[in-house]
């Protein structure tokens, strides 16, 4: 079991709060995207869930105890890819997995690298410096690092923000499939992303998340039938529905503030 719990959790900077007031439970095994605008607290909330912030306020638990600090418990993916420049892709993923297994040999971990590699479409990598390999597959890289390592909870942030259309769709798809692959010991994940298309093809249930200070707004069931392959995806009626009130949810806040200043000029002109 890999059950996330947040109660109550607030977060401030000096005399800013950038998170306010969360309580969510994921349960063991879910698909969760936090979606909402730039500067509303989704990759603080991440980092709150990977320990590598504590909360102002409020419990983070994971099956019941308390997060206090990253853990080989929870792997992380960020959008920078987090890669060693100086190490080769496959030093990077072998150096995760001696941490995460220490007792095995060295062998033994470089052959599950290569093989995690492989899993992700670098079978001809290890030997390669992130900077010979493009985006996308330091991206995998990344992936197949966070995978190898088995954690139980995934938490990535914006992973696929910086990708080409393609390459975030085949990312996408690989990410699902090594997902849904178990699904004895499915992985909980937390995935931020802006994109409502994405969240609705990847989430079990979708968080969406308001601004100043970052809230939730609503929290929203994905209820799509899995595989959801995109060509029949983009004309389904659930999807539809979904994706016009999710996106009606991520705007209100910024709809919000412009009426408000459409009233305060208003009023200014009447002076």
């Amino acid at each position: 079991m890999h059950e996330i719990t947040l109660t109550n959790i607030s977060y401030a900077y000096g005399e800013q709060t950038v998170l306010e007031d969360i309580n969510f439970t994921a349960a063991a095994g879910e698909f969760i995207c936090l979606l909402g605008p730039s500067g509303c607290g989704k990759s603080t909330l991440l980092r709150l869930l990977a320990g590598l912030a504590r909360p102002t306020t409020g419990t983070l638990t994971l099956d019941g105890k308390p997060i206090n600090g990253p853990g080989l418990d929870r792997g992380v993916v960020f959008q920078d890819y987090s890669l060693f420049p100086w190490m080769t892709a496959g030093q990077n993923v072998v150096l995760a997995l001696e941490q995460a297994f220490p007792g095995k040999s060295r062998a033994r971990l470089r052959q599950t690298a290569q093989e995690y590699l492989e899993m992700v479409g670098l079978r001809d990598v290890f030997h390669k410096l992130p900077g010979a390999l493009s985006g996308g597959m330091r991206q995998r890289a990344a992936i197949a690092r966070a995978f190898a390592i088995n954690s139980p909870v995934l938490l990535m942030d914006e992973p696929f923000g910086a990708l080409d259309a393609i390459t975030r769709a085949r990312l996408q798809d690989l990410l699902l499939q090594l997902w849904q692959q178990n699904t004895a010991e499915r992985k909980t994940v937390f995935f931020v992303t802006h994109d409502v298309e994405e969240a609705i093809l990847l989430a079990s249930r979708v968080m969406v998340m308001g601004l100043n200070p970052g809230s939730v707004r609503g929290v929203f069931p994905v209820d799509i039938p899995r595989p959801r392959r995109r060509q029949a995806l983009y004309t389904d009626p659930a999807f539809l529905t979904l994706r016009d009130r999710l996106i009606r949810e991520l705007h209100a806040d910024v709809l919000d503030e412009l009426d408000e200043g459409r009233t305060v000029r208003t009023a200014g002109e009447g002076i």
